[in-house]
């Protein structure tokens, strides 16, 4: 018999850095099955205006990741990937990440969060729809694998 993973403990979100760049392709790894994030997008994205990567740690570990995507002159931003270590489920930890995103998301005076949410991931689902999103369509063969997605949004206050 195996004991249950330790709880991570206290979570913090942050800005991620090149410092997070081999931590993040693990768990990129290790959460998703097709559509992954490579090293130079991370790369990308880390130094950029237009995208934002948020990291959540506890107990000196990378516990999630949260990838937004701004465009100029839009009140809108789009929530590309989040992503939750498996041993971190149950903690808090995409909540945490949410929560975050969203803050930024305010800061940078944009009125509302879309994002799109694998049509079997009832995890997810369920996470979002907790935090106020709302279902606004589905988008048949979305992901590389084919898999459908089904589209969110929050107006954010």
């Amino acid at each position: 018999m195996t004991a249950d993973p330790e709880p991570p403990g206290r979570v913090h979100v942050r800005r991620a850095d090149a410092v997070d760049l081999d931590a993040l392709l693990r768990l990129e790894n290790r959460v998703f099955r097709s559509d992954l994030i490579s090293r130079a997008q991370y790369r990308r994205h880390i130094d950029s205006d237009s995208a934002l990567v948020l990291v959540a740690t506890g107990s000196g570990k990378l516990l999630g990741s949260a990838v937004l995507f701004f465009r100029r002159g839009s009140r809108s931003v789009r929530l590309y990937s989040l992503a939750r270590a498996p041993e971190a489920r149950g903690h808090g930890v995409g909540a945490a990440l949410l929560r975050a995103a969203e803050a930024v998301a305010r800061r940078r005076r944009c009125q509302r969060m879309r994002l799109e949410v694998r049509v079997g991931n009832r995890a997810a689902q369920r996470l979002y729809e907790s935090h106020g999103y709302r279902r606004t369509g589905l988008h048949p063969g979305y992901y590389e694998d084919g898999g459908d997605a089904l589209r969110y949004r929050k107006e954010l206050d």
